[in-house]
């Protein structure tokens, strides 16, 4: 690819941001979020052409209206899939994304270029994010962000072992001089979940030599929303009147919880020398949530009625402290670039269920319990190198390689003893003593790539990478891609990838307890007795082998398309059993001194998976001499998952007539995604105005309310969002929009499946573009 030439700030066509950069190390040069990035000292992936990469510009992550980083990336890219609500319980506190359809936890992702560390919230419910534990990019201010790079490729030779799916970076700001300030109301056309939100930015240069420092901050503030549905059964106990004449709007179990966020970053570069540079990238994050359970009548066995007369709504707080700090020197010498860096991450939870009441406790019975906490962390410390070399080919090779070592924490510490003794906590137990854990792994990682051009316009890319677990074996990934250039317009590409992602350690080690009135459900660690009496044997990390074919091309002036084929083959996939009964496994629990545990799962390698897939992403740039600007675009996206194989049932559990794996498990790993995502949009700007329209599909998801319930086709939807913006003063903006302008709803949930459930479920609680319906939305920015 041809040489960009050095430029004072970067350069913006909308849908790409290409950032010219040229290195002092032997005449590397690198594209920040263009095609060809291989020197370490570019704060972007390592994007080859030979590999797709997709790049949304902080403006157009404002432009969705959203507040949240992962709400707008999920918005402005047809390849990700990210539920407003994950499901029910804690999945609800932390919004994950699905990358290609596939597992949370199979994308990578980087800030900057480096990995960053992943949260502590476990997903322990049924939903598309079930069992996953993945980075939580929501607590990285939206205004630190210059752009983010989505790799659609599974090269976790190239990008990071957990690039399964692929990869998303994320690129702070680098700005010099100026800022912006931020403000954003919101609600829903139902009239609840009023929204409240201010993020700033302010960057500044340091020295004469290019150094800069950028800092920014977000709040905010969400109100609940409440779409649930009326209780069915016993609000008193039978025979009371009040049965028949009391209001059954009590549950608030289906809607957004109220929560607050706040959240800072800074991004710094200091010269200290000739080619030597100190670099500093840090976000720290609160969070504070609290989720609505199953609403607890008068009438249950388990209501402690002297507490609660009328019943109660429990409700699980989560308290949660966040921050990542990357720091690092970034050189020339010895005719190679250098990046030297030490990362430490850690995400901190604490949690408490309130509300509630444990009958265990007689007299002494409460209604607010501390429950304990779940801390992650994340020390990584590395050497990377790059150089180019004239090798008589007809560009220069370009080499990049590196070394990493991590060391990773999965820690559960204790709750009050009230809350788990006995009966526990109502609805949600704490932490009893055999949660406790702390756990550690080692790892090391040592990667080499090289990107060069056999024919001026035929381009290879071939890298290897080995990774070493102290509790797994060591693994080894490679990736070739080659891409062919017909000329400045037209190009094709093809890539082979292996991949490999480890279970984590709260997939491992993770423990909890659902107590209920004649029974009790345990999510059971994969290493303890009970879960290796039932046959769980050693967890294994996800293989995958993955092949892409795609076309880049420029038809025209300011139309651009790209085109992909893609298979993706995961063998041992990551997935939790199905809950496993009867009276074998109650006997088997018993004698594993988990005489009160009824039921049972753990995590585990059940199946293997294929999917089938592709995409389209293209945009065309009007210009007029007259009516403005107009910018289209579309995007597609297409992934079906199957599941090859079954791997074998334990033979204890095949002796019981169980499985690992039922039918309700493969509908909520296969269908509770849609298979299908398209995003049609206009951007018309014309002088001080501007106005963005854009149309959604969503493709049909099946919705299993719980595993008795009978599977549930939620149909595909349509939904148009819209902005209007005007420019007051130059540096003073106003917009109005709407988010599902239409006020579109999911399929209704029959009666006949929400009334075993109290009534609760209106609609799919993991439904792709949530269940509030429409949002509308007024912000304002200045800038200086």
């Amino acid at each position: 690819m041809p040489a960009l030439q050095p430029a004072p700030r970067p350069a913006t066509r909308p849908g790409r941001r290409v950032t010219s950069i040229i290195s002092r190390s032997s005449g590397e040069t690198m594209r920040v979020a263009g095609v060809t990035s291989n020197s370490v000292l570019s704060p972007a992936t390592q994007a080859h052409s030979t590999t797709q990469v997709t790049v949304v510009s902080g403006e157009q992550l404002l432009a969705t209206g959203q507040a949240s980083v992962m709400q707008a990336l999920a918005q402005a890219s047809a390849a990700i899939t990210s539920p407003p609500q994950g499901g029910v319980g804690n999945n609800s506190y932390v919004q994950t994304m699905q990358l290609r359809g596939q597992s949370a936890d199979d994308t990578l992702i980087l800030v900057n270029g480096h990995r960053r560390h992943i949260g502590a919230n476990f997903n322990a419910n049924a939903g598309p994010n079930w069992g996953t534990e993945p980075a939580d990019i929501s607590l990285i201010p939206i205004s630190a962000i210059d752009h983010i790079e989505v790799i659609t490729e599974g090269a976790s030779a190239l990008y990071g072992q957990d690039a399964i799916a692929g990869a998303v970076n994320i690129v702070l700001k680098r700005d010099t001089h100026g800022g912006s300030i931020n403000f954003k109301n919101s609600g829903y056309y139902a009239g609840d979940g009023q929204g409240l939100d201010g993020y700033a930015n302010w960057g500044t240069s340091l020295g004469k030599l290019g150094g800069y420092l950028d800092l920014a901050a977000q709040v905010t503030h969400q109100q609940p929303t409440d779409r649930t549905g009326a209780f069915v059964g016993q609000l008193y106990p039978v025979g009371d009147s009040r049965n028949e004449t009391a209001s059954r709007d009590v549950q608030r179990m289906l809607g957004i919880p109220k929560s607050t966020l706040e959240t800072i970053s800074e991004n710094l570069s200091v010269p200290l020398g000739h080619d030597v540079n100190l670099y500093s990238t840090s976000t720290f994050g609160h969070r504070r949530v609290n989720v609505a359970e199953t609403y607890r009548s008068a009438g249950n066995s388990l209501t402690d009625t002297n507490l609660w007369p009328n019943g109660t709504i429990p409700y699980i707080q989560m308290d949660q402290y966040d921050f990542e700090t990357d720091n690092g020197i970034k050189a020339h010498k010895f005719g190679f670039s250098w990046d030297a860096y030490v990362n430490f991450g850690r995400d901190d939870q604490s949690y408490s269920t309130v509300g509630s009441n444990n009958l265990s406790l007689g007299e002494n019975d409460k209604t607010r319990f501390y429950d304990g906490k779940a801390i992650t962390s994340e020390l990584s410390t590395g050497l990377r190198g790059s150089r180019n070399f004239d090798i008589g080919l007809a560009k220069p090779l370009s080499l990049r390689f590196g070394g990493e070592y991590r060391r990773d924490t999965f820690q559960m510490t204790e709750g009050e003893e009230a809350s788990w003794i006995g009966l526990g906590a109502m609805d949600h137990a704490g932490n009893a003593p055999m949660a406790v854990t702390n756990r550690g792994r080692d790892i090391y990682e040592g990667s080499v790539d090289l990107n060069f051009f056999l024919t001026k316009k035929w381009e290879w890319t071939i890298g290897g990478r080995a990774t070493s677990y102290s509790h797994l074996a060591t693994v080894e990934t490679g990736s070739i891609g080659t891409r062919y250039n017909f000329n400045r317009n037209w190009a094709i590409r093809a890539n082979i990838n292996t991949g490999y992602r480890p279970p984590t350690l709260g997939q491992t080690y993770y423990f909890y307890n659902a107590p209920f009135a004649n029974y009790a459900i345990d999510q059971l660690p994969n290493s303890s007795a009970a879960a290796q009496a039932l046959g769980a044997g050693k967890i294994k990390g996800e293989y995958s082998r993955s092949y892409s074919i795609g076309v880049d091309a420029t038809p025209v002036k300011d139309w651009h398309v790209t085109g992909n084929l893609y298979y993706i083959a995961i063998n041992d996939r990551l997935a939790s059993t199905t809950t496993l009964g009867g009276s074998g496994v109650a006997a088997i629990l018993a004698a594993s001194g988990l005489g009160n545990a009824t039921y049972a799962s753990y995590y585990t390698n059940p199946v293997n998976t294929e999917t089938f897939g592709g995409d389209i992403n293209t945009d065309y740039t009007l210009h007029t001499p007259h009516a403005g600007t107009f910018r289209f675009a579309f995007t597609f996206n297409y992934s079906d998952n199957e599941i090859r194989s079954h791997n074998k049932t334990p033979a204890i559990l095949a002796n019981m007539g169980l499985n690992t794996f039922n039918n309700y498990a493969e509908q909520v790993l296969l269908r509770s995604a849609p298979k299908n995502r398209e995003n049609l949009s206009v951007n018309w700007t014309l002088g001080k105005w501007h106005v963005f329209v854009e149309e959604q599909r969503y493709g049909s998801i099946v919705f299993m309310a719980s595993p008795t319930a009978p599977p549930l086709q939620q149909n595909a939807a349509f939904l148009t969002n819209m902005e209007v913006g005007y420019k007051i003063l130059p540096q003073w903006s106003l917009s109005v929009g709407a988010n599902n302008l239409g006020n579109k709803y999911p399929t209704r949930v029959p009666k006949s499946v929400s009334a075993p459930l109290f009534g609760a479920y209106k609609y799919a609680f993991y439904s792709p573009y949530g269940f509030n319906g429409g949002m509308y939305y007024v912000r304002t920015a200045f800038t200086f």
